[in-house]
């Protein structure tokens, strides 16, 4: 989008901008306000460094800060993550009003901390296309932040960096291309926002043209205001107007802006207030670089002068004392408006109410390199890395893939060829490569024979590991033979002099030579794989930034089913199997998918929404689209997936006690309960509570609410043995026929529930006694699964699902209380209800206990179709990914899908084939024990089989119009069909 069409910056960043009239947060600053005296307001604006050292005096020199100085934050420098997160825990405990932990952090907290994951320099994120994925790595950066008591991550690095010879800037900017960092910056930003920590974009206006290091001495910005609207202020001016909320002014001469010589832009009221806060707009936190850079520290006051200036917070010097005096004793003498320390203070706050530092944070050291260092982190890293690889020159000479040459190909390798034994073992399996060797130091006469033995071949790939390609001039300037030549680097395109020889015809960039991206590039090379970068930088005087084509993965080819081991004919028998069911009046209708390494191999829907027979047969035909009502298939295809994602994010291990998150739980039996017992049905809860007994008035009705047969007063069934009263009432408040303020959760059409029964239920399942801990089913733990859920991911489950999963992979038809997504003639009535909610159910879900929470619980809720969950059973099929993109990480898939309980059938969450008792088995006889999957009381089941690469799906409303209706499983409808399939397959 062009800077000129952005709207118009937001009235406040967007962390803060919901707060602008909340009254909680108001009260909360107000009353921290009215505590603090002018020293400790004017403290709140400091932050301190101090080196992550737990020795004697450096923990004094911690305490005097903060407890002393009062300042409003700290930024430990590099070291080890224990002992920062051992002082970061100090430091809360003791301070008066909780800290800003800031973090410089700009790949990551291997940036300062060891043993952390070390994300790419932004010069690599530069290349890829896709800002998603930079969004993603924006939000992982800032979960591993909050994971260690960050708050605030001094990135992105927001300068552009246009003069090769900078020193300090370099390869930490996104590149070269003005609009392509501002789109950088604001998707890495809002990553991080969006995970609750602030971003600080800088080194306003821009240290990207600059050939002095301004931690040495003061860099000059002698260009024009138009060239810096044009180049250097076209990111920030763009993350004012993405409305990201921290920004910090670099140690930076700009005479065009600042017209007295040597005043940084750090300490100029013309740069910070003039040009950013009022020209640009900004009203989020202005930050200063570090004060004691040689850039600005021979300045004296120089807090003083920066708060003059505008800036809202100071990464102060070491003379912490000295200068915070100097700021009081400036206050009193009139010289700073004491409004003005308030008013920054109040900013301060504001922000640090909207971060969560209302309470004092901890940080739970143990486990936490397991939290850091997940299993998607590592994921996530395989996907920048390989997502940046760039091709340059393919367009003209058409060299790449060479899975289209026969013969040998030359590979010339410049550096250790044991650095490069990943790429030569992959490439050997589509080509033959034959590999040369160039050294340092060689003689003219060995590199005229090394030119005369690769001027022998066709095609020559050279295979660069070694970072100093300057030692090699020689032979790229004389030497190297005129042969079609593709250029491999695996190191930095900036590491390429700006003069080596002629241009390659081909140039990919791999930037480093981990095995995983050696690996892909082979895979690049030979056809196997695509590649989608661009250079965020020039390479040499060879492609300018911005060159590089899209190479294609292979298209998939046309997939026949008798080619692929599948007999038509006798698949087509699941048809007949569908159909019985409806003339036996099982269901009225259903929708059947299978898969077939991941090819759509059956999709078919039979039947009618109602059934129905005469006059009273329903004519709505089921469609493929239509939605059911899932039932039990949300414990794995949302509750467990949420896990799943959790489990991947370092959020929730499986050894975790579920009491250390619910901690209403920790003064209850339930207090040891783990999540691995949930998963595995082991905890020892009841299988079911109804929850909802506890909303009827016991006084409204004349004697037992159930009875085994039918009477005056139980007029309805419900069970095959059970007749309920129907003539009961709610208690008072507690229900409306129609939505009023209080009763806001919908559970029929003429039916709202106060949302207050949550601690009503919640109290059910603390007061229900714990039984056995052997195996027994229980919708109560994926309940209790659910508050987990919400609990570690901060939000409603069923917006985390609909953000980690169902949007970004498509799934426009599942969903949680389908009425408010979708028309109601798409949604198949699931039952009648003519006890409890007496209405025909159609959008509203037939679990009754998911139904009194609203509609999302973690036991039922969910709606879909069968496409679209074969879709999510594909993925875990696919070990976590779908067309493309990964939702969880391989190993985490394979964790959760083929582990067994010791003393069931279960799975973790997932149910299982009972081998050793096939008669009560959930799946046919046929199913290797490998399969997983789960049924759902409504009539529904899916089942993904991994030594076949089969997924099956069957969806129907078997408890339409009658919940005991069962002839669903006396008819075996589900695992015949099942079974028909496995039939199919040919041996």
């Amino acid at each position: 989008m062009p800077i000129d069409s952005l709207p118009l910056p937001l009235e406040q960043p967007a962390l803060v901008y919901s707060l602008q009239d909340n009254q909680p947060c108001r009260q909360w600053v107000d009353s921290v306000m009215g505590r603090m005296s002018l020293k400790e307001r004017i403290g709140q604006l400091f932050i301190y460094t101090i080196a992550p050292q737990t020795n004697a005096p450096n923990k004094a020199l911690l305490r005097k800060v903060v407890q002393e100085y009062k300042v409003g934050g700290l930024l430990f420098s590099g070291g080890q993550i224990e002992n920062q997160v051992q002082l970061t825990n100090e430091a809360q405990q003791m301070a008066k009003v909780p800290l800003l932990i800031t973090f410089d952090g700009e790949w990551g907290l291997a940036m300062r901390l060891k043993g952390t994951a070390a994300f790419p320099r932004n010069m690599v994120l530069g290349c890829i296309r896709n800002d998603s994925l930079i969004y993603e790595y924006g939000r992982e950066v800032a979960r591993q932040c909050r994971e260690i008591g960050v708050q605030v991550n001094f990135a992105p690095v927001a300068d552009v960096n246009i003069n090769p010879d900078n020193p300090v800037i370099n390869t930490r900017s996104f590149g070269e291309n003005p609009d392509e960092v501002a789109r950088k910056v604001v998707a890495y930003s809002r990553g991080l926002e969006s995970g609750k920590v602030l971003s600080v974009s800088k080194h306003f206006p821009g240290h990207g043209d600059t050939n002095v290091d301004s931690h040495k001495a003061l860099p000059l910005l002698n260009f024009t205001k138009e060239r810096l609207d044009s180049v250097e202020l076209v990111p920030f001016r763009r993350a004012v107007r993405s409305g990201l909320g921290g920004i910090m002014v670099g140690h930076l001469e700009v005479p065009c802006i600042e017209s007295q010589k040597g005043v940084p832009a750090s300490l100029s009221k013309q740069v910070v207030t003039g040009l950013l806060t009022e020209e640009l707009g900004f009203k989020g936190l202005v930050f200063t670089d570090a004060l004691a850079m040689r850039g600005v520290s021979n300045h004296g006051n120089v807090c003083l002068k920066a708060l003059l200036a505008g800036n809202d917070l100071l990464l102060v010097p070491r003379s912490l004392s000295g200068e915070l005096d100097a700021v009081l004793a400036a206050v009193r003498k009139g010289e700073l408006p004491e409004e003005e320390i308030d008013r920054k203070c109040r900013k301060v706050l504001t922000f640090k109410y909207a971060l969560g530092l209302t309470r004092r944070p901890h940080v739970r050291l143990s486990g936490l390199e397991q939290r850091l260092n997940t299993p998607y982190t590592n994921d996530l890293l395989r996907q920048l890395k390989c997502s940046a690889i760039t091709v340059v020159g393919n367009e003209d000479s058409h060299l790449l893939p060479l899975g289209t040459i026969s013969g040998q190909v030359a590979v010339l390798q410049v550096g250790d060829p044991a650095v490069s034994a990943p790429f030569m073992e992959e490439l050997s399996c589509t080509v033959t490569p034959v590999p040369f060797r160039l050294t340092k130091g060689m003689s003219a006469t060995e590199m005229q024979a090394l030119q005369k033995e690769l001027a022998g071949y066709s095609r020559l790939l050279v295979c660069v590991t070694d970072r100093h390609l300057a030692d090699y001039r020689t032979f790229f300037t004389r030497y190297l033979p005129e042969v079609p030549a593709v250029y491999v680097l695996f190191v930095s395109g900036m590491q390429v002099p700006r003069r080596l020889g002629p241009a390659p015809d081909v140039l990919v960039l791999a930037h480093a030579a981990d095995e995983v991206i050696q690996r892909r590039t082979a895979a690049i090379l030979t056809g196997k794989a695509g590649a989608d970068g661009r250079l965020s930088s020039a390479v040499g005087d060879w492609f300018p930034a911005g060159a590089g084509v899209s190479i294609k993965a292979p298209a998939e080819p046309y997939y026949s089913l008798e080619e692929n081991g599948v007999d038509a004919a006798r698949l087509s028998v699941v048809d007949d199997i569908a159909e019985e069911g409806i003339e036996q009046r099982a269901y009225p209708g259903c929708q059947i998918v299978v898969l077939k390494d991941g090819h759509e191999i059956y999709d078919k829907a039979f039947g009618t929404h109602c059934g129905g027979t005469g006059a009273d047969r329903d004519t709505t035909r089921v469609s493929v689209t239509d939605v059911y009502d899932i039932a039990s298939l949300t414990k794995t295809s949302a509750t467990l997936l949420a896990v799943m994602k959790l489990y991947d994010k370092g959020k929730l291990s499986l050894t975790d006690r579920v009491s250390d998150y619910l901690p209403y739980l920790l003064d209850t039996d339930k207090r040891d309960i783990t999540v691995r017992q949930l998963l595995l049905h082991e905890s020892g809860l009841p299988a079911t509570i109804l929850f909802y007994q506890k909303a009827i008035d016991e006084d409204s009705y004349e004697g037992p609410l159930f009875r085994g047969k039918a009477d005056s007063l139980h007029t309805v069934q419900i069970g095959a043995r059970t007749w309920a009263n129907p003539d009961f009432g709610f208690l008072a408040g507690l229900s409306s026929p129609v939505p009023t303020d209080s009763c806001t959760w919908q559970l029929a059409d003429s039916l709202w529930l106060n949302p207050s029964f949550k601690q009503i239920y919640l109290q059910q399942i603390i007061d229900a006694p714990l039984l056995s801990r052997r195996y027994r089913y229980s919708c109560v733990g994926f309940i209790l699964l659910q508050q987990l859920v919400e609990e570690r991911a901060g939000m409603p489950m069923d917006q985390f699902l609909e953000q980690e999963f169902y949007r970004p992979m498509g799934l426009t038809h599942t969903c949680f209380r389908p009425l408010q997504h979708l028309p109601r003639r798409t949604v198949v009535p699931s039952s009648v209800d003519a006890f409890l909610r007496k209405d025909t159910l159609q959008g509203f879900v037939h679990d009754e206990s998911a139904a009194f929470q609203g509609g999302v619980s973690g036991n039922a809720g969910l709606f879909s179709n069968a496409r679209e969950q074969a879709l999510i059973y594909q993925m875990l099929l696919n070990g976590g990914v779908l067309d493309g993109r990964r939702y969880l990480s391989a190993e985490t898939c394979r964790l959760f899908t083929t582990t067994l309980s010791r003393i069931s059938r279960r799975g973790l969450g997932f149910d299982k084939p009972d081998k050793r008792n096939p008669r009560i088995s959930p799946c046919c006889e046929e199913a290797p024990s490998s399969v997983y999957g789960h049924t759902g009381f409504t009539g529904t089941c899916a089942w993904v089989d991994p030594d076949n690469r089969l997924v099956y799906v069957f969806l129907s409303n078997r408890v339409f119009p009658d919940s005991w209706n069962n002839k669903l499983s006396r008819l075996d409808i589900r695992t015949r069909i099942q079974q028909a399939i496995y039939k199919a397959l040919k041996k």
